[in-house]
């Protein structure tokens, strides 16, 4: 879908050690401000045992999973929006991503220094936030000032719209808000998405902890939870330095060691699953003897726009789509099973896609 996930955060808190684990990398995560200089970007495979089950089922000769992309930027300090540190850099490339994972450092621990002195979630939360909020007030400004005039004198109706948007904007910047908590309607929001405004993104919390500390809240992760319930975001608790020794592991060896933890999921695939959500996305299916498959599709897209992720053929062609879902399949056993209990469906153009539908779809072009 071409949608990616910037790992944010202040230096020394976690971003780089948690991209090695969740890409596998060996990215430079050494322990002082800026280790990261160019964003480094790496493909994911989405946590899902829906497929697994439907390889098991078909026995395909190939197998292909749901992705979701990361890219890790550099570490911001206060200032950035006027330049500090490598201010500038880290701003145009958290621009350029789709949501935001800001880690959040939740530990306390005398060999990694802090930048700021000591460890305060809610203080580094907010140093970003100010960043992001006083780097959109320059580019609202900006832009007020070149269509104003043009708006209250020509009485341009889409300028009008443009402006009255914009200006609800500075309100709630001038008032350190970020946008993503504002009231807007539909059309707006559109107008909004054109400027890309960094407060704007979704957003969620990973607070990294000490590795004894990933089966309980400590205080720090209670102080980062009621600040993201606020807002309406969600938190990840992790320790990025566990995830990246997991990583190393086979994946057995993972099974025994999270089951000794008492964990069901590491919190690296909570990190990815959350994130695909975050970002919009949902997965359905195609599935035979050739190929089992997971397709990332945008929630909201209609049956023709998620065959056209397979090929432009088949949305420009499209004429219908066989779709059963995923549970029915495994509730009946087989597709036979779903016709014969009346379960699959014929849909047409204006179907919208649900997440765990298993489609096979008809074009003629």
């Amino acid at each position: 879908m071409g949608l990616t996930a910037g790992i944010v955060g202040l230096p020394n808190v976690g971003k780089s050690t948690l991209f090695n684990a969740i890409t596998k990398n060996k990215v430079l995560a050494a322990n002082y401000p800026f280790a990261t200089i160019e964003p480094n970007v790496g493909m994911v495979v989405v946590p899902d045992n829906r497929v697994d089950v439907l390889n098991e089922m078909y026995q395909p000769k190939s197998l292909v999973k749901a992705t979701v992309e990361f890219t890790d930027i550099a570490g911001l300090v206060k200032g950035a929006s006027v330049g500090e540190g490598l201010g500038n850099k880290f701003l145009s490339h958290i621009r350029e991503v789709d949501a935001i994972c800001e880690v959040v450092r939740a530990f306390d621990n005398n060999n990694i220094i802090h930048v700021e002195g000591k460890v305060d979630p809610i203080r580094d939360i907010e140093i970003i936030e100010l960043e992001l909020i006083l780097s959109d007030l320059e580019i609202v400004n900006n832009r007020i000032g070149k269509i104003e005039k043009k708006a209250t004198t020509t009485k341009d109706k889409d300028s009008l719209t443009e402006l009255a948007v914009l200006k609800k904007c500075l309100t709630l910047l001038e008032n350190n808000k970020v946008l993503r908590n504002g009231d807007f309607e539909s059309d707006e929001l559109l107008i909004l998405k054109s400027f890309n405004l960094l407060t704007s993104k979704p957003i969620i919390y990973i607070a990294n902890v000490n590795e004894d500390e990933v089966n309980s809240d400590n205080e720090y992760v209670k102080l980062i939870q009621k600040y993201a319930s606020n807002e309406g975001s969600k938190v990840v608790v992790i320790s990025a330095k566990m995830e990246e020794d997991l990583s190393e592991l086979s994946e057995d060896e993972r099974k025994i060691f999270l089951s000794d933890l008492g964990l069901e999921m590491s919190g690296l695939d909570k990190v990815i699953k959350e994130t695909y959500d975050l970002l919009g996305l949902a997965t359905y299916f195609t599935a035979g003897i050739d190929e089992v498959r997971a397709w990332t599709f945008k929630k909201g897209m209609k049956a023709p726009e998620c065959a056209g992720i397979i090929h432009s053929d088949f949305e420009r062609g499209f004429i219908r789509a066989e779709v059963m879902s995923y549970s029915d399949l495994i509730s009946c056993g087989s597709e036979l099973k779903v016709r014969e209990n009346g379960k699959a469906r014929l849909e047409g153009k204006e179907y919208i896609m649900q997440d765990g539908d298993i489609c096979h779809f008809r074009f003629n072009v």
